[in-house]
């Protein structure tokens, strides 16, 4: 995830601070380049050997992410896995990939589906990241707004071959996204351009989905998830970021690790984790979820978390 509007970040950090001090922020809060880089733009390059370049924090994230067959393989190898698995969720009959509190109440009868993120998990918005690299800005919602009016980003590797397979068995493909609803009809024609199966306009919740008896706080995804399960048993879960699967209670590296053991043994099951290293819930849980701080600020916050050989 995304894969959403500047509003929401704002919310979901201020419900770490200022707004609900008691409820942190959601891994699904952190939006392509909304704290991805932390110094300014590179300064041309000089001659002398001596001379100090500025670096951008995303740069090699997004060159990884642009360049690299690591990456490619490393999707691949995801959607492969998992399509080798659709046949065995679709006979399981108590085969659910929601956690049990989002799952609906019929136990049996409900229509198959997968749920998949979209935003570096299935629409690959790297050209935004390295727009904003090349011109030292940051994310901001006009700027993402018109991206994405732009219907120009490409498809993840492998993710068209896994959703049509899924399709074919019947499985119907829900698109879970926090990108505002004001972008529903981009975001749907983006993804129809890329070759996923889009069955309606109905199997994309964007972010401002109302579920009935279901308050969302920040840009969780529970509420939806929620409203999934109502409908469809979930045989999948796909994603970039921890908020894409569950609720993120505490975004800080401890309550991250502890999310991430309570649910180990579903990851390359249920649950398809995508990598992302350009931004996501993990970063701002570095510095306390302050994004509003200074480049440098959070810069220097990354540098104390570095692990360093004893």
């Amino acid at each position: 995830m995304t894969p959403i509007a500047r509003t929401a970040l704002a919310c979901a950090v201020l419900a770490l601070s200022a707004c609900k001090p008691q409820t942190p922020a959601s891994d699904t809060a952190a939006k392509p380049g909304a704290a991805a880089t932390a110094a300014p733009a590179a300064a041309p390059v000089s001659t002398t050997p001596e001379a100090a370049v500025a670096g951008d924090d995303n740069l090699n994230a997004v060159l990884w992410m642009q360049r690299s067959a690591e990456y490619r393989a490393a999707a691949e190898q995801t959607y492969r896995a998992a399509a080798d698995r659709l046949d065995a969720a679709l006979k399981e009959p108590n085969w659910d990939a929601l956690v049990p509190e989002e799952r609906g109440n019929a136990a049996t009868g409900l229509k198959p589906a997968v749920v998949m993120d979209v935003d570096e998990t299935v629409l690959d918005n790297s050209p935004y990241q390295a727009r904003l690299i090349r011109s030292g800005k940051e994310y901001d919602e006009l700027s993402w707004d018109q991206w994405v009016a732009e219907k120009k980003a490409k498809p993840i590797p492998g993710v068209v071959d896994f959703a049509k397979a899924a399709d074919a068995k019947g499985i119907t493909v829900l698109y879970v996204t926090n990108r505002a609803v004001h972008l529903t009809d981009a975001t749907l024609a983006n993804l129809r351009s890329a070759g996923l199966p889009v069955a309606d306009n109905s199997v994309l919740l964007g972010l401002g989905t109302v579920v009935k008896d279901c308050e969302q706080n920040g840009s969780e995804k529970n509420c939806r998830r929620k409203l999934v399960g109502q409908q469809y048993r979930v045989l999948m879960q796909f994603g970039d970021q921890l908020g894409d699967f569950v609720q993120v209670v505490a975004n800080t590296p401890d309550g991250r690790a502890q999310l991430l053991q309570q649910y180990h043994d579903w990851f390359g099951e249920r649950w398809w984790m995508l990598p992302n290293p350009s931004y996501g819930g993990w970063e701002p849980a570095l510095f306390n979820n302050d994004v509003a701080q200074p480049r440098a600020a959070r810069h220097q916050a990354k540098m104390q978390a570095l692990e360093l050989a004893q």
